[in-house]
């Protein structure tokens, strides 16, 4: 009786240990999260991963195509690394601007970093980066980026422009060299406080080295050496790239050190001398981690380049669906000559000129310079529309998906200015138009080039009518682009014929 007694607390104590052990596998098991669901995509070989189902030379295509099997965010590897690719509108949207700070790292890839070691503000990340960002936007806005200051550098570049343009009498001729050496004067204006002039050979030299850069950096043989950047030396393209990288940094070192010679704190002439300043007058350690030369030097080298590609780029291929689409050219100038006639066009005219600014918002859109947005990267683990995403995971927001999205244009594929236009004739905004991409990584230099391609396009058709070259139809123009880093226009020849007051200006304009 005694032993059994002894034997009941016992069987208590067990039976409270099992009774605690299942609820805590009851609690376990309802409460534990589920499990973490990777994004969907076609299954990669080894080594190469899904390499073989990519066309390299429009890779934008086939990821727009596999979006459509796969939906809006799935997975591909390119080679043995994975990326993360986010397709549509309304995801792109989603990501970069409602979690912009998961979406906002950059992904350095080899060839990035082979650009700028980490310096500069395009291809890096961490305090060095949001430093050269704050600083850089504060100091555009300082000399007047979108604001009447870069109005007048603009407007003063348009005259110029025209009397090239004037010079080849109505024959046909490529425009697309001497439309680059003025988008790029109104970029040099605001980082060095000057102008070039066109026949300026050095110059000259550092526009046609960016803009081979920028197509070798689109070129399979670069695609490769990202997911292979041991074959680096045995690729003639990558050689040839860095050795136009490093001629192309000491040309604006060479700038750089001219500035510096002729240094003034008390009157900055552009970016340079402020940067200049700011590190003669640095108070913290911190400050002097990110004044240096290796940021000024890549800083200016990635706005240069991207200040004079982009607008150059979106305004060539303006004038050759303006050459190929008469009817549309026709509109334009009918509302030009009715709402400006002769005096100097303004961008505050932009208001007036609704069916204009649809045009000019259509060519963005169609042109699609930039077709993958540069590699962004998860700054931490996130769960997105369903899908875990790790944190440091590569990820490419498509931008060919958005600009051509079916769901939100009309008629993705074709040159349609009323996708901008409300059935009065009104201009209208689209959340699906991000040629310059969004959140923290969006273009920082998007309120300039909106004013330059206004001022430059209407300053153009105002003066000139724009056609093919003789014994070429419009039909016959290509609008296949030539595919780099950028989307540019085929090599092509068009005639810009001087419009007759008459014709031009038939109409009174409004009252202002």
């Amino acid at each position: 009786m005694f032993a059994e007694l002894l034997q009941v607390p016992v069987l208590l104590s067990l039976s409270g240990a099992l009774a605690g052990f299942l609820a805590v596998h009851f609690l376990y098991t309802s409460f534990r999260s589920k499990p973490k669901l990777d994004p969907p995509g076609p299954r990669p070989l080894p080594l190469i991963g899904n390499l073989i189902q990519m066309d390299l030379k429009r890779l934008d295509e086939t990821l727009f195509s596999l979006s459509k099997t796969y939906g809006p965010v799935f997975t591909v590897y390119f080679g043995p690394k994975k990326v993360v690719v986010l397709a549509g509108s309304k995801t792109v949207r989603q990501a970069l601007v409602n979690h912009a700070e998961e979406f906002g790292d950059r992904d350095i890839n080899p060839l990035f970093y082979d650009f700028n070691q980490g310096h500069g503000i395009i291809f890096a990340n961490g305090d060095s980066w949001k430093e050269m960002r704050r600083f850089t936007l504060t100091t555009l806005r300082d000399f007047g980026m979108g604001k009447r200051l870069s109005e007048q550098k603009i407007i003063e570049e348009c005259h110029l422009l025209i009397k090239e343009f004037e010079q080849h009498k109505g024959e046909a001729f490529d425009n697309n060299l001497i439309i680059s050496y003025a988008a790029s004067n109104i970029i040099s204006a605001i980082m060095f406080g000057k102008r070039f002039e066109y026949e300026d050979k050095i110059f000259q030299e550092m526009i046609d080295r960016d803009r081979e850069s920028i197509y070798m950096a689109g070129s399979a043989a670069i695609m490769i050496y990202n997911f292979f950047p041991w074959l680096g030396p045995f690729l003639k393209t990558w050689r040839d790239l860095m050795n136009n990288v490093e001629i192309a940094k000491q040309h604006i070192k060479n700038i750089i050190d001219e500035l510096k010679e002729t240094f003034n704190p008390d009157d900055c002439r552009g970016y340079v001398d402020v940067f200049c300043t700011k590190m003669e007058n640095l108070e913290h350690d911190t400050q002097k981690l990110h004044y240096h030369d290796e940021n000024l030097v890549n800083s200016v080298t990635n706005l240069f380049g991207a200040g004079t590609d982009t607008t150059a780029n979106t305004l060539c291929w303006s004038l050759l669906f303006m050459a190929k689409y008469p009817q549309i050219q026709d509109q334009v100038q009918e509302e030009l000559s009715r709402v400006v006639g002769i005096r100097q066009i303004q961008t505050e005219d932009r208001k007036n000129l609704p069916y204009v600014n649809a045009v000019i918002h259509e060519t963005q859109r169609l042109a699609n310079i930039v077709p993958m947005a540069i590699l962004h990267q998860t700054s931490r683990d996130v769960t997105f529309q369903g899908y875990f995403i790790q944190k440091g995971t590569t990820v490419l927001p498509l931008l060919t998906s958005v600009l051509h999205d079916e769901s939100e244009w009309e008629t993705p594929t074709a040159f349609n200015p009323s996708h901008f236009l409300d059935e009065e004739g009104n201009f209208v905004k689209r959340d699906a138009f991000l040629p310059f991409s969004a959140g923290r990584r969006a273009c920082l230099g998007e309120g300039l080039a909106r004013m330059e391609l206004f001022l430059f396009f209407t300053s153009l058709l105002q003066h000139f009518r724009f056609t093919p070259a003789p014994g070429i139809s419009e039909d016959e123009l290509d609008l296949k682009p030539l595919v780099g880093f950028t989307l540019h226009p085929m090599p092509h020849r068009l005639c810009a014929v001087r419009r007759q007051r008459g014709e031009a200006f038939n109409r009174k304009p409004i009252e202002r």
